[in-house]
């Protein structure tokens, strides 16, 4: 029998070494949620592109307030064509201001008021703010629109048919705003390295710093990292049903590391019957799991 040279047994032990490390974070995972009473999808992936794992990767979680960032991300292609702009002034009418919704911009401006493109799109990605997304919403076509711009682009397993004013309204229809982990994951990045075929330099500057300063779901991906830990996440909540189910608690995201790496991560807890603090402590155990087996992991 030939014996296997240098290389070939350097391989096979960096694989075998790989293999059981990615194991054991797939391990510490099923774990945080083995004793939960929720379905949770996780996809995570490392920046070299190889450290990647999913737990319900491929199942349908209802996006609730996530899909604002891929309405954002559809303006931002429409600005880098010239059909909007940054600068654009943007009228809110009083009709425009929904009661019943989160909107900051409605807490700020109760009789409406004029505001620049940019100004609509940061807090309807960083605060979740409904009467931003409305009126995003509106003006790039509605929500198949913005499913259509990510078909056209390759992306698959993405669902965006109503908008937050419907999807509140009843509770069956939010399920109609779905995406699987991995999809969430490959929107992330793709739209982060691939800069120069979806967005310009500077729809691409602009999204992430809104992200890296986004304040919800501080007790999230965010949760259980190191203070100051930079991540450029989104966010998304649904209430809880009268038989006492969580339909919505989701996180994604990037997480930037002390060493200058940084990996992508897509938590959705669904169908909980956990409370709200403990479904948020879901995400942040996991994302801390990741930050472990990533700071430890060998460059």
């Amino acid at each position: 029998m030939t014996k296997p040279s240098h290389l070939a047994l350097f391989l096979c032990i960096t694989c075998k070494t790989f293999c059981q490390s990615t194991a054991a974070l797939r391990q510490k995972i099923q774990q945080i949620v083995s004793t939960k009473h929720a379905v949770v999808g996780v996809a995570i992936m490392g920046n070299n592109g190889k450290d990647t794992l999913s737990i319900n990767g491929n199942g349908h979680f209802p996006m609730q307030s996530v899909f604002k960032l891929h309405i954002a991300l559809a303006i931002l292609s429409q600005i880098d064509k010239g059909k909007f702009s940054f600068d654009q002034k943007i009228k809110i009418e009083k009709q425009d201001l929904l009661p019943d919704l989160y909107s900051p911009i409605r807490e700020k401006y109760p009789q409406g008021t004029t505001l620049t493109m940019a100004e609509i799109l940061t807090p309807t990605v960083a605060e979740s703010d409904n009467v931003g997304c409305e009126k995003l919403l509106k003006l790039i076509g509605g929500p198949q629109a913005v499913e259509d711009y990510f078909r056209k682009n390759n992306f698959k397993n993405i669902s965006i048919k109503i908008n937050e004013e419907v999807m509140q309204a009843n509770w069956e229809l939010q399920f109609q705003n779905w995406t699987t982990p991995k999809a969430a994951n490959e929107v992330l990045t793709s739209f982060y390295y691939n800069r120069k075929k979806l967005l310009s330099t500077k729809s691409h500057s602009f999204i992430w710093d809104v992200m890296k300063k986004t304040e919800t779901g501080k007790d999230r991906l965010k949760g259980q990292l190191p203070k100051n830990t930079v991540v450029a996440h989104k966010t998304g909540s649904s209430g809880v049903n009268k038989e006492g189910l969580t339909a919505a608690v989701n996180d994604i995201g990037i997480v930037f590391l002390p060493n200058g790496q940084h990996f992508f991560i897509s938590v959705f807890v669904t169908a909980s019957k956990e409370n709200a603090a403990t479904n948020e402590k879901i995400i942040a155990d996991i994302s801390r799991a990741a930050w472990d087996y990533f700071t430890n992991k060998p460059n």
